[in-house]
């Protein structure tokens, strides 16, 4: 794969990257085509990582279908999919990790602790072996985003990320591979997750909200009322860089992120939305 992409790099073509962990949907897709419609050269990815799940987590059970992805990857004009396998990717007696003090500890970090670890290592890997001049992320990862972009900055990566807008099912449920773990009611649902990210951005733009604790309580009565079986494990609004609280709405100037994670049965979603205070 390095070789490949050392040959393109030389030949002087562009080189876009999508990295997925597969059971690719629309989503992946969106990224494939943005990846298309600016480079000369598409790789994807797929590879589920273990080590950015946690021990009690679902990496056995992750969905996985390769024939499937070959030909969604094909249709969307991806030219090489790169398909390691855990032992190529990591070897005997791996013990070289990236992680990116305080941001990874934030948000999901809290409930995750070492994922975003793992999501560090195994990128700046992918990068390493791709060689892209842009490699394609989804808004829905909005911390993933954030902690790429560090990580990209501090350590002086020859890579541009570009961040895709998030891709949502007709009801506004954003599109996951772990979707396919919800009954047909929970898709249903899980739509009020939109619903009450769009009335917070609303309310805090019309200064109808003047601090964070007013958003989220509201948030969680809407979800948790509307959505039987939904249950909020967090919700956050901060700045988009370093993931700070933001507790004065009311002054606050520039980016605005509302993210939460919402569990409805066993499954556990992620959700966000980002817009500017001016």
């Amino acid at each position: 794969m390095q070789e490949i992409a050392e040959f393109f790099r030389r030949a002087g073509k562009t080189v876009g990257f999508v990295p997925t962990m597969g059971f690719l949907h629309e989503g992946h897709v969106a990224l494939m085509l943005a990846a298309r419609d600016e480079c000369d050269v598409v790789i994807a990815s797929i590879f589920v990582n273990p080590t950015q799940f946690l021990p009690n987590e679902d990496f056995e059970q992750y969905p996985r279908d390769f024939l499937r992805d070959f030909y969604i990857c094909k249709q969307a004009g991806v030219d090489y999919i790169f398909n390691p396998s855990a032992e190529e990717m990591y070897g005997a007696n791996f013990k070289t990790y990236v992680n990116v003090d305080d941001l990874s500890e934030k948000l999901e970090g809290k409930y995750r602790p070492g994922h975003f670890k793992g999501v560090s290592t195994v990128v700046m890997k992918l990068f390493n072996i791709c060689k892209p001049h842009y490699s394609y992320f989804g808004q829905k990862d909005a911390q993933q985003v954030s902690v790429l972009k560090k990580t990209v900055k501090d350590l002086n990566l020859d890579t541009e990320l570009r961040i895709c807008d998030t891709i949502r099912e007709d009801n506004g449920l954003a599109k996951s591979s772990r979707n396919t773990y919800l009954s047909e009611q929970q898709k249903e649902d899980a739509a009020v997750i939109n619903k009450s990210l769009q009335s917070a951005k609303e309310k805090v733009l019309a200064n109808s909200f003047t601090d964070a604790e007013e958003v989220k309580r509201e948030m969680i009565e809407m979800i948790e009322i509307k959505a039987g079986e939904g249950s909020v494990q967090y919700i956050a609004v901060t700045d988009n860089e370093l993931l700070n609280d933001i507790e004065d709405l009311k002054n606050f100037k520039g980016d605005v992120l509302v993210s939460l994670a919402v569990y409805f049965g066993k499954t556990r979603l992620i959700d966000n939305i980002l817009f500017t205070k001016k």
